[in-house]
Parts: structure tokens; sequence; C-alpha cells
């Protein structure tokens, strides 16, 4: 089998003005720094981006929307980055906020090939507006539906040649999610490796289209 590991500078031509992009991390843990700089290198305009929050202003996702990319994005929160809010109150960035794990859920049905999800979180509040609702037993729901992205951007641990990937502690957070929801999969891994115990492998080289080295 052919080996996924490529230079960073191999990647640039996956990022193209308007697609839409899945960031793996938690407030920029589990953030690839270096796939931060090659999206910001490859000058694409106009992104779509779904990401847990919106970084801080100086790392993870929160460069990338302080660069100008950025048109769009769906998110837990932007708390801790006051660039985005500025971006939001001009109307110069949509801003979806979504509930935290409803976010995960509707990247896990995207992955999985669902539609979407039913979820009681939202109701009677501005999150159910303009959303359908339906009733399943006597109970209303909210369908949220799956989001998928053109690209994924992970961060692993280790990663082997085949794109097997570790990842440790709570860089799993948003990574594993993402790696299913996107067409074209890229994995920054702080190593890179010729084995992998399967036992530890949090995200299948199946998944993987090209790996990096975080870094370099």
């Amino acid at each position: 089998m052919k080996s996924k590991v490529v230079g960073k500078e191999a990647i640039l031509t996956c990022f193209n003005d308007g697609i839409h992009v899945m960031v793996g991390g938690f407030m920029a843990c589990g953030t690839s720094e270096t796939l931060m700089d090659m999206i910001i290198k490859s000058d694409a305009k106009n992104l779509v981006m779904y990401c847990n929050d919106g970084g801080f202003p100086d790392r993870g996702i929160g460069r990338v929307i302080g660069n100008g990319q950025c048109a769009e994005l769906f998110t837990s929160h932007i708390g801790l980055n006051p660039e985005a809010q500025r971006l939001m109150n001009e109307g110069k960035m949509i801003i979806n906020l979504v509930p935290q794990g409803t976010l995960a859920e509707q990247v896990r049905a995207g992955g999985s090939g669902l539609g979407g999800v039913l979820t009681p979180t939202g109701l009677g509040t501005e999150v159910a507006n303009g959303k359908q609702v339906l009733n399943i037993d006597g109970k209303d729901f909210l369908l949220e539906k799956a989001l998928k992205g053109d690209v994924s951007i992970i961060q692993a641990y280790q990663a082997d040649h085949f794109g097997n990937c570790k990842l440790i502690g709570t860089t799993r957070n948003f990574n594993t999610l993402m790696a299913l929801a996107g067409q074209t999969v890229i994995v920054a891994a702080e190593e890179i490796v010729t084995f992998i115990d399967p036992n530890e492998v949090n995200i299948p080289g199946v998944l993987v289209d090209f790996v990096i080295k975080e870094g370099e």
C-alpha cells in the first residue's frame, strides 16, 4: 500500500475558496497549528468552518478567523476569541451557535451517513427558529441536520504510513468525530511511526487521505 505521508506543501491544493472545513480540537487543544499555517498560506477565502469553539486570537482556528478567511462558523462558543465576537457583531462573519452535544451529534451523523439527529435541546428557544419539530411518542424533538465537510483537519499524537492514528488524552475530543465527516481527511501527527498497536488506534487509516508531520 502506498504511504499516505506527504510533505506539507502537497496539501495546499486541498484548500480552495468556499470549501467546508471540519476542525478537530477543543479550545485549541488537539488543533494542529501546522495545518492552521497551511490554511493561512493557501489564502483560501470564504471558508465555512466547523469547530467546537472559535479558538484564541493567536491559537487554533482563531488564527484563520483573524486572517479574514472564515465567512461562516458552526460552533458551540466564541467566548475566548474577541476577534470572532467583533466580526459577528459587525456582520462580517456568520456565527451559528450550536449546543455542544448537538454539534457533536450532527457531525457524527454526517460521518455515519445519517440525515440528522432528533434532540429536545433548544426547544422553545432561538435555537429552534426555522427548524422542523417532530413529535415522537408524545414528545417533541428538533430535527438537527447532519454536518459534513470537504476537508477535515486532524491532529494526532502518532500516525503510521497507512494513516492509522493514535490520539492521547483530551486531544481525542472532536478529532475522532471530524475524521468521520470529511471527504478529504488530513492528519498532522507529532510522531510518524512504522507501527501502532491496533488496540491503540483511535482513527483508522481507511478514513485518512494524507499525513504530515506536525511542526515541520
